[in-house]
């Protein structure tokens, strides 16, 4: 499933903040993956799609297919240039949701305070663009051996991602804040002259935006805490095997088991009779029963690896996530699945639908993959959204991130799956606590 209008991702090789060379990469069978690597160590550019700009969560979810094949030289060079790009841009601004390729100054919307630098997009802080490097910089090395990403800038970046959750976790006296004064999208702008509504203390680490760019209600994100907690142990093993960091490796572990204590105690309520995770908490006594469509969602915690498909916590979240309950989910004529606050009312996500197959079952997993096929209009890729009785109804042409979803999907149905290169949780583990137990 190509997810450009040619043949795959297209990508900047670039070992120099001002010079590179065009490279594509392409996913088309007949051409491979190709791209011009220069001895100096080089980075990539991943354009989301018909959005000039590199989501750092976007990235990470566009290449994840190509793991499969990544102990290809060729491939491998090209996923660890996009790794270094990742970090580069962290470095940057550990704020920053999206990218220029360059100091273009070019902004998603014109007007945001405060001002976004020269090389970003946009600058929402969404708690799991920061899981996104350290997820891709893992399963690199898991699934090729490799470690020349895992260099210097990397290990900066990595403490640099701590700390900043760290100091979220008391947001209250960080120094984040968002304001969209004017436009069409000026509803973005968070409370309170931009910090976010109140907050107190949970043990989980704030976030101003979700997955979708759509402000949080409440301001400590479930699944994106729950992606985070996994992400930590990911990087605690790095910090020990590769960067010779036992600080870092005990610092990450010890705010993975805060942030799980936090999700807990402070994100399960009860829905129909039966505990189940919230989306969003506040910390206060507040909490959204709702899923969204975007990853990391309730429903992909099993993908996010912090727990099984079979604990009972998450059992009794996807049921609710995949009923009426959810007031993100919409059935219709041609599909079922959940939607987005980010999209017009009775649009289901392909991102969701390829969810649901990869956490279920293996008939729910085929069945999610005719669906998937059988709704793209006949363009024959993948769109950002549909509307449930009418495909041809679509928002976004070309979204590199479904279609990636896509192909991962035809991956694990045909046996041939990436997620076991991504991190574990201890509890997602044989002889682990399960999600409903205590904190690992």
């Amino acid at each position: 499933m190509s997810d450009g209008p040619a043949h795959g991702v297209t990508a900047r090789v670039s070992d120099s903040p001002a010079h590179g060379v065009t490279a594509r990469v392409s996913d088309s069978p007949a051409h491979g993956v190709t791209a011009r690597v220069s001895d100096a160590p080089s980075e990539v550019f991943v354009k989301t799609g018909d959005i000039p700009a590199m989501w750092l969560r976007d990235s990470t979810a566009q290449v994840r297919p190509y793991l499969a094949v990544a102990t290809d030289p060729e491939v491998g060079d090209v996923l660890a240039a996009v790794s270094r790009r990742q970090i580069r841009c962290v470095l940057m601004d550990p704020y920053a949701n999206a990218f220029n390729d360059g100091p273009t100054g070019a902004h998603g919307e014109p007007g945001d305070l405060p001002t976004p630098g020269d090389w970003v997009w946009e600058r929402k802080y969404e708690l799991d663009s920061l899981c996104a490097p350290l997820q891709l910089a893992y399963a690199l090395r898991r699934a090729t051996g490799r470690e020349d990403h895992l260099d210097e800038a990397f290990h900066r970046a990595a403490w640099l991602i701590v700390r900043l959750w760290r100091a979220e976790q008391s947001h209250t006296h960080g120094p984040y804040r968002f304001v969209r004064p004017t436009g069409p999208f000026a509803g973005d702008s968070l409370p309170l002259n931009g910090r976010g509504a109140p907050v107190g203390w949970t043990g989980m680490t704030w976030s101003g935006f979700r997955p979708s760019d759509d402000a949080c209600v409440h301001g400590y994100l479930v699944p994106a805490n729950a992606l985070a907690s996994t992400s930590l142990h990911g990087l605690a093993e790095l910090a020990a095997a590769v960067l010779d960091d036992t600080e870092l490796a005990h610092e990450c572990r010890r705010l993975a088991d805060e942030i799980d204590a936090g999700i807990l105690a402070h994100g399960v309520a009860e829905a129909d009779g039966a505990s189940v995770l919230a989306y969003e908490v506040d910390g206060l006594g507040a909490a959204l029963l709702s899923d969204d469509a975007n990853l990391p969602s309730l429903l992909s915690l099993p993908l996010s690896g912090w727990c099984t498909p079979e604990d009972p916590l998450y059992r009794a979240t996807r049921r609710f996530a995949l009923s009426e309950a959810n007031p993100s989910y919409f059935r219709g004529s041609y599909a079922s699945g959940i939607g987005s606050t980010h999209t017009p009312d009775r649009h289901i996500w392909p991102l969701a639908i390829a969810t649901a197959g990869l956490t279920g079952s293996a008939d729910e997993a085929a069945r999610a993959l005719e669906t998937l096929a059988a709704t793209t209009a006949g363009t024959g890729l993948m769109h950002e959204s549909f509307h449930v009785d009418a495909p041809g109804r679509f928002t976004r042409d070309w979204f590199g991130w479904a279609n990636a979803m896509f192909c991962e999907l035809a991956l694990e149905v045909c046996g041939g799956g990436v997620r076991h290169f991504f991190p574990v949780h201890p509890r997602a583990l044989p002889g682990g606590s399960g999600a409903g137990g205590g904190v690992a």
